[in-house]
């Protein structure tokens, strides 16, 4: 039985199996399951944020479309890493620098999502490290990261991994109107 399987039916207590957690880059291959995790984690975690009908409607199909042609272009200013266990991609993470600098940054956290079930295990920290390191290899200096300003669990999650809060501010997503907050990590080097 996969982990999802046994989650399901509540025969596996995750925490029990998240020190096995593997973090490596993501492939072409890997876009259905991105498509997934991504679209379940907005399910949970955006319901009261963003309306029920946009949440309902998301598409699997079409997630896995626009993340297929993300890993499929090589970019040294990009990168996105999955958390596997026992072999089952849980979350993901990604990062890219940036060709302009935003408030100041020259890189960005452009998503993280989990499966509902493992947030708040350490796997979060554990891509966010990742995609650090990574940007850092590849000349920035710093690291910028957007969140709906509704999303309380997601700021205090940034805040505990030391990130400021820079900016709050409206921005428009595929038609809806919300609000977003800016947070940064002045230094992400690492000498």
């Amino acid at each position: 039985m996969n982990l999802r399987a046994a989650r399901a039916i509540g025969k596996m207590d995750i925490t029990n199996v998240v020190g096995d957690v593997v973090i490596r880059r993501a492939t072409v291959a890997d876009a259905g399951v991105i498509a997934a995790v991504r679209i379940d984690s907005w399910r949970t975690t955006y319901r009261g944020i963003i309306p029920d009908d946009y949440l309902d409607g998301m598409k699997v199909e079409d997630s896995k479309a626009i993340w297929s042609r993300i890993l499929a272009a090589t970019s040294n200013a990009a990168n996105v890493f999955v958390a596997e266990v026992d072999g089952e991609v849980l979350g993901f993470a990604a990062g890219m620098t940036l060709a302009e600098a935003k408030l100041g940054f020259d890189s960005e956290l452009t998503a993280i999502y989990l499966e509902p079930s493992v947030q708040r295990a350490g796997i979060g920290r554990k891509l966010v490290a990742h995609v650090a390191a990574a940007l850092a290899s590849a000349g920035a200096n710093n690291m910028l990261v957007w969140v709906l300003a509704d999303n309380r669990p997601a700021r205090q999650f940034y805040e505990m991994l030391g990130a400021e809060l820079l900016a709050e501010q409206p921005f428009s997503w595929d038609g809806l109107d919300l609000q977003e907050a800016g947070y940064g990590w002045r230094t992400i080097r690492v000498n």
